[in-house]
């Protein structure tokens, strides 16, 4: 079930039909044609969980699929950003190149972005768009804080003769970026099941907060990057998928909430107080909801 209601700026929900009619607030966060795009890109008219579905928590895709829930368009831009930046490439894939295709199994289903000669006229290549923040894509590319002594000390205070320190960037490669990873592995799956050879996989990643002091705080000099992707185990990765897909069908037929979202599926909480639109039907999300609100107000 796609969002029903839009959050406006004032705090105040709204039917997203009645939205598009008519404003009922003093005057339009925004365009009326950027709206209507958002609105349309929530329905994403795919049956069954995909992959980025069945990679999201259990309980979070549960309750996006079975309960209303809003959410604030601003939210939804970057995505549309995403969408737009497909759009463009996609009228540029001449030549030995996929674009945009849904491939299904018996598990789920997936939509790469591009397959084909997208370096160079010798590969393969799987590709994937990601339009990403600073934080992430300093995690993906190995970038890291550090302190390192300055060679002085404290000279009066708590910490007097300790060792002064201040943070450097330092770098170890490109890492491991699991979502990343399984989302690009499972359609190389898919991808190999219709007899198509991939060579290789690579996310081209868009800094969507580039030039502001925070992305140049934390190492990041270029706007996009591509990131190579490893390869996963078939075996694991399936059995995995297999695993998600078994435990939300079940919740469904049964109408029983799932457990609790995993920490890292929630961002140690972070999604639960800030981005997860469907936190307000979620028990655990609302109890962290309230203590974010809670510690505000102190």
């Amino acid at each position: 079930m796609p969002a029903t209601r839009f959050i406006c700026p004032s705090g105040n929900t709204v039917k997203i039909t009645d939205c598009l009619m008519h404003c009922k607030e003093k005057e339009r966060c925004m365009f009326l044609p950027t709206l209507r795009a958002i609105a349309d890109s929530l329905n994403r008219k795919v049956e069954g969980a995909t992959v980025t579905e069945l990679l999201a928590g259990t309980r979070e895709t549960y309750l996006r699929k079975t309960t209303d829930y809003a959410v604030r368009p601003q939210d939804q831009l970057y995505a549309l950003h995403g969408t737009a930046f497909h759009a463009v490439n996609e009228g540029y894939t001449e030549g030995n190149m996929l674009s945009e295709e849904r491939l299904r199994d018996e598990v789920t289903s997936g939509k790469f972005d591009l397959y084909g000669e997208i370096l160079n006229k010798e590969d393969n290549t799987l590709g994937d768009f990601k339009v990403t923040s600073s934080y992430k894509l300093m995690r993906a590319l190995g970038i890291y804080k550090k302190d390192v002594e300055t060679g002085e000390t404290y000279k009066t205070g708590a910490r007097k003769g300790q060792p002064k320190t201040h943070k450097v960037l330092c770098n170890d490669g490109v890492k491991f970026v699991m979502d990343w990873a399984m989302q690009l592995n499972y359609y190389r799956i898919l991808l190999e099941a219709q007899g198509l050879k991939v060579g290789k996989m690579v996310i081209q990643a868009m800094c969507r907060d580039f030039g502001l002091r925070i992305a140049a705080e934390r190492g990041i000099q270029e706007p996009v990057q591509l990131i190579p992707i490893r390869k996963i185990s078939d075996s694991w990765i399936i059995k995995y998928m297999k695993a998600k897909t078994t435990r939300l069908n079940k919740a469904l037929e049964t109408n029983k909430l799932p457990d609790v979202c995993k920490p890292k599926e929630r961002w140690n909480d972070r999604k639960c107080q800030d981005f997860c639109p469907v936190a307000m039907n979620c028990p655990y999300g609302q109890i962290v909801m309230l203590e974010k609100k809670e510690k505000l107000a102190v």
